[in-house]
């Protein structure tokens, strides 16, 4: 079962490789993904080939395979690009797709193109990048080991920067960068595991999980995952939470009850703290400041009393899973005290800046109540929201000129920003809405995002039909 589980992990480049082509490609997302398996391993047989010019290879020697950093990558030898390699090729290879899947060939050449010119394209240039790899690599591995160093360098105050980083980037949805390069790569830290030389924060804690010869887990590793977020997620965000229900006024705290509520759960049981962060953020940024030094703050605490559940999500399920079934070793009985006293630390600084100075958070003023009936009102769909009311507010379906989503939230381009009505989508249950420039903006939905986007996909497609 271990092997079944850790799969994922040992092939976890290549998973990048055609995954983002697939995310991003508006159209034709197989062709997309195909030409990312393609294009990742044309792009290591070329470094094969490079290195087997220069007489590095072939060779059975360690010691010169570990100077060169040279893995088995999907069964060819090449240089270990890890993450990032895989996601500057799935970048490449999407921009293949996207200046390339309507292409027309003259008529001798016609059965090549279009979708089927992507995977020739990709194959000669990935092809080529593959041959420059060995030559641009190192400068890049520089990099991330610089990183590395910084953080771990700053002792216990590392996973604090970590921690801190990671949500002051979350409002931009650009969190994803600093946590897959620590998860990932060498900046979350190289240890041997059952032989094998393992890099990332998260992959080394799955290596060690599924390692019959080791026993716990390194706190170098765990201190940069789930435990890190477990005061804040589990103790501090529920504190901040019922702070805003009391801070309410009394005729609208049955209004916003099922708000906050929905918040703490989906915090504490899916470890998705953007339905209750973003009911402070735009309306107190300071607050969402403390807030974010206080997770890095918890990240430091539990790596100092040396605490060690792995995992990625911070909430109760990694609590029980990766830290109570494995035993007293990971010292997950500290967990539910250093939460208790984040969520008396929340709860006071809370309170007193929604009341001392007034801060709008829901409750407060009557325009929030209307929105949070509003919300609940109109035809919605199986996904609980009322996607007809979210499609006119983000100015119907000719309006909107790409549509994804990402865990949390619906990541969009429109042709008009002035047709979008923010109030609209706030009041039709939209967490947030964040404005990145003159075309794209981000809706923060919670975890039922997908259905929403494929509900308004479905409505988007009726329209034009």
């Amino acid at each position: 079962m271990s092997k079944v589980g850790s799969f994922a992990f040992s092939f976890l480049p290549v998973m990048f490789c055609i995954a983002i082509p697939l995310g991003l490609a508006r159209e034709n997302k197989g062709v997309a993904a195909f030409a990312g398996f393609v294009g990742y391993a044309v792009m290591n047989l070329a470094v094969n080939f490079w290195l087997t010019a220069k007489g590095i290879l072939p060779t059975t020697d360690a010691a010169v395979l570990k100077a060169n950093n040279i893995q088995s990558v999907i069964g060819i030898q090449s240089i270990d690009t890890g993450i990032l390699g895989a996601v500057i090729a799935g970048v490449i290879i999407w921009m293949l797709h996207e200046r390339f899947h309507n292409i027309r060939l003259p008529d001798a050449l016609a059965f090549f193109g279009g979708t089927r010119f992507v995977p020739i394209v990709t194959l000669v240039v990935m092809g080529l990048f593959g041959l420059i790899i060995p030559l641009i690599w190192p400068v890049f591995a520089m990099g991330i080991n610089g990183i590395g160093r910084i953080i771990n360098g700053a002792g216990d105050f590392g996973p604090m920067i970590f921690g801190t980083g990671e949500r002051l980037l979350l409002p931009f949805g650009l969190q994803h960068i600093l946590v897959a390069l620590i998860r990932f790569t060498e900046a979350g830290g190289t240890m041997e595991v059952c032989g094998h030389d393992v890099s990332g924060a998260l992959t080394i804690f799955q290596a060690q999980l599924s390692c019959p010869t080791t026993h716990g887990f390194s706190e170098s590793a765990t201190r940069f995952l789930s435990q890190g977020k477990m005061p804040a997620f589990l103790g501090g965000l529920p504190g901040a939470a019922l702070a805003m229900y009391h801070c309410a006024r009394p005729e609208n705290r049955h209004k916003i009850k099922g708000l906050l509520i929905s918040g703490v759960i989906a915090c504490v049981v899916g470890g998705t703290t953007e339905p209750i962060e973003f009911l402070f953020l735009f309306v107190a940024p300071v607050l969402y400041l403390i807030h974010a030094v206080l997770t890095g703050l918890g990240f430091t605490v539990m790596a100092v009393l040396g605490v060690t559940i792995g995992n990625t999500d911070g909430n109760v399920i990694d609590f029980v899973v990766f830290g109570i079934l494995h035993g007293l070793s990971t010292k997950w009985y500290l967990v539910p005290v250093v939460a208790a006293i984040w969520f008396a630390v929340y709860y006071g600084i809370f309170r007193f800046a929604i009341t001392r100075f007034n801060l709008k958070t829901p409750g407060r003023d009557t325009d929030t109540a209307s929105s949070v009936e509003q919300a609940v009102a109109g035809t919605v769909g199986k996904s609980g929201y009322n996607t007809p009311a979210i499609l006119a507010a983000l100015g119907g379906a000719d309006n909107i000129t790409s549509l994804d989503n990402c865990i949390t939230r619906l990541r969009l381009s429109v042709a008009d920003m002035s047709k979008v009505d923010t109030n609209a989508l706030k009041a039709n249950r939209a967490i947030g809405v964040v404005q990145l420039n003159q075309h794209n903006l981000q809706v923060v939905i919670g975890p039922q995002v997908q259905s929403v986007k494929d509900e308004l996909a479905t409505l988007m497609r009726t329209v034009e039909a």
